[in-house]
């Protein structure tokens, strides 16, 4: 049975541009909590990030499961430099 409100995808694909240029692929079930921890708050961030901030996001794509999400990441890791930017710029 549909009640008629939109449910949100429960993971997310992400890539958050750093402060020296580079760019960091990952995966949440919330983007903004996530970039946030990344930035600092709650310690919790990725290693890589800590000494490039601060970042910012840079594309997001949905993900029905954390199975999916986790293969699009690894995929899009996978991609040359330029073609996420790419990505990222097909995005806005």
């Amino acid at each position: 049975m549909t009640t008629g409100r939109s449910v949100s995808p429960a993971w997310w694909v992400y890539m958050l541009r750093c402060a020296d240029g580079s760019l960091y692929t990952g995966i949440t079930t919330d983007v903004a909590r996530r970039l946030a921890e990344h930035n600092g708050d709650g310690g919790v961030g990725a290693r890589y990030t800590r000494s490039r901030r601060p970042v910012e996001l840079a594309y997001r794509e949905a993900a029905s499961n954390r199975s999916e999400a986790a293969r699009r990441e690894a995929a899009i890791k996978r991609l040359d430099h330029a073609r996420k930017l790419a990505l990222c710029a097909a995005a806005v």
